[in-house]
């Protein structure tokens, strides 16, 4: 099997390989002789020209589906692909999943992003192997009570796993049956994406129903892309109502406008002798569970360094680093603080490391990019130090 992301995928198939569409306008009898083949269309298609070379594909074992597709949540192919391997040469297995630590299982989710899915991912095995003798379940409706799985989730699972015949319906999707079938609006109002459904519910075909699924995701992933749709190249464009109104720029609707909030942190980077202090993160909220600097007020810097057993000797300040999220953008402001540490046991959840093995822990992206630069200003002040020397 093959699978793209929620997002916009990436196209890896040559334009000079795909077979071109007729360029005439559809018909009233084009449209309703080829309605009638629409999955066979989309499965002779894949099986020409859709993708069968990536890493989660030619097996039925559900659990490198299920991990697979819960990467490709919000997550390009090209994105997940190196994770994806990395994490399946550490959990081979659910119960090498579900017997791991959740530091673990983040670090090597660590720098994909949306990192519930990880913790997630860690509960359902712990599931998984508690109520379903760590077998993977079988019914449709215990796949979807799987923290972390939704109901197209569920669906591809099934298709590709055990070949059930049901109907997806991830964002590339959207877009193919949005187009396909003119449908008006923003496809996460409930009346839009109810409709939907009922599309992709209607459209499944007899036979075939991986390939047919993955012919839907190759299709929005590489032809019907969010922009420069590749119109003639696309087996479904002699019915395609976007493609005859010229309405391929126009559908889907595009997420209403919302500017998104601006928010601001400070966080405290306290250095001592080449280490650094990292603090665990709660379970809840964003980057649960992953270690990070502490967050402090500007108010509270004195007092924060003594709090943490450290007496500040100097402060400096880094570039603040940017980072968005789904709902607002953050604007994190690091202050450096080289400090003398007192004797005293570390407090659970929060660690003294060299800074070479603070990059291997579980962090959020900006903090690592934080990390390196300190890395960097490090080497660069040992090499002039060094250069000094010899003279």
């Amino acid at each position: 099997m093959t699978k793209t992301s929620n997002g916009t995928g990436d196209a890896t198939r040559r334009s000079d390989n795909r077979r071109a569409a007729p360029d005439e306008r559809p018909t009233a009898n084009h449209e309703s002789r080829h309605l009638k083949d629409f999955a066979a269309r989309v499965i002779r298609w894949q099986r020409q020209l859709g993708r069968h070379d990536l890493p989660w594909q030619g097996t039925r074992d559900a659990y490198r589906i299920w991990v697979s597709e819960i990467m490709l949540q919000q997550t390009q192919v090209s994105a997940v692909i190196p994770y994806y391997v990395r994490f399946l040469a550490r959990f081979p297995d659910v119960q090498s999943l579900a017997v791991a630590s959740e530091d673990d299982v983040l670090a090597h989710w660590s720098g994909l992003g949306y990192y519930a899915r990880g913790r997630n991912l860690h509960r359902a095995a712990r599931l998984i192997v508690e109520r379903h003798a760590g077998m993977f379940p079988l019914a449709f409706e215990a796949v979807c009570a799987l923290p972390g799985v939704g109901r197209s989730t569920a669906a591809a699972i099934c298709v590709f796993a055990f070949g059930q015949r049901r109907a997806i319906l991830d964002g590339n999707v959207k877009r193919v049956l949005a187009r396909h079938d003119g449908i008006a609006g923003y496809p996460g109002n409930r009346a839009v994406q109810d409709r939907l459904w009922s599309i992709a519910e209607a459209r499944l075909p007899a036979r075939e129903i991986d390939t047919y699924t993955q012919g839907l995701m190759d299709l929005g992933a590489g032809l019907c892309k969010r922009r420069h749709p590749d119109c003639g190249g696309c087996p479904l464009a002699q019915t395609c109502v976007a493609r005859r109104d010229g309405l391929t720029g126009q559908l889907p609707a595009a997420r209403p406008g919302k500017r998104l909030a601006q928010r601001e942190t400070t966080v405290l980077v306290l250095l001592s002798a080449g280490e650094v202090l990292l603090e665990k993160r709660p379970a809840s909220g964003i980057w649960g569970g992953l270690w990070s600097f502490p967050e402090v007020s500007e108010e509270q810097i004195d007092g924060a360094t003594l709090s943490y057993g450290a007496r500040a000797d100097s402060f400096s300040r880094l570039s603040p680093v940017e980072h968005g999220f789904t709902h607002f953008k953050l604007r994190i402001l690091p202050l450096v603080a080289h400090v003398a540490r007192e004797l005293r046991a570390e407090q659970p959840g929060r660690l003294w490391l060299p800074l070479d093995d603070a990059l291997t822990a579980p962090l959020p992206a900006p903090i690592r990019r934080i990390l390196g630069q300190l890395r960097t200003d490090r080497s660069a002040g040992e090499h002039a130090a060094s250069q000094r020397d010899l003279t």
